[in-house]
């Protein structure tokens, strides 16, 4: 069984994550979009039929969706089936959230780590 595939996104907090976004973007060239975060698409002059894109995104420094771990990020990885590897991870002991959401973006499980960060498993739509 596959696992993690790639990475989908990076999120972490920040005391003003819009002035924080619109640093990255004068300063490093994130292009940040009106929602508020970017998306980097695979596609490139090396990968000219890739599809799919790794997110970056800031949250409020008191932002409830990375609990219950206290670390200010969270790396959202890419799974080829979400389903299949959150019982395979219950089955290894892990700490899976209890707790899965699917919608028109795909779907998405928790786990948390020996060091109590949380990482977000992604498996998105078909074709994405």
């Amino acid at each position: 069984m596959k696992r993690v595939t790639g990475i989908g996104g990076i999120f972490f907090k920040a005391k003003d994550p819009k002035a924080l976004a619109e640093w990255y973007r004068v300063h490093l060239g994130v292009p940040v979009e009106v929602w508020g975060g970017a998306a980097f698409r695979w596609a490139s002059p090396d990968n000219p039929s890739g599809t799919g894109t790794t997110a970056w995104s800031t949250f409020a420094a008191d932002t409830d969706y990375f609990e219950p771990s206290p670390a200010p990020f969270m790396v959202n990885y890419r799974v080829a089936d979400l389903h299949a590897l959150l019982a395979a991870l219950r089955n290894e002991g892990c700490n899976v959230v209890d707790k899965i959401d699917e919608s028109e973006f795909g779907k998405f499980g928790w786990v948390i780590d020996p060091e109590g960060n949380k990482a977000e498993l992604w498996e998105p739509p078909a074709g994405r």
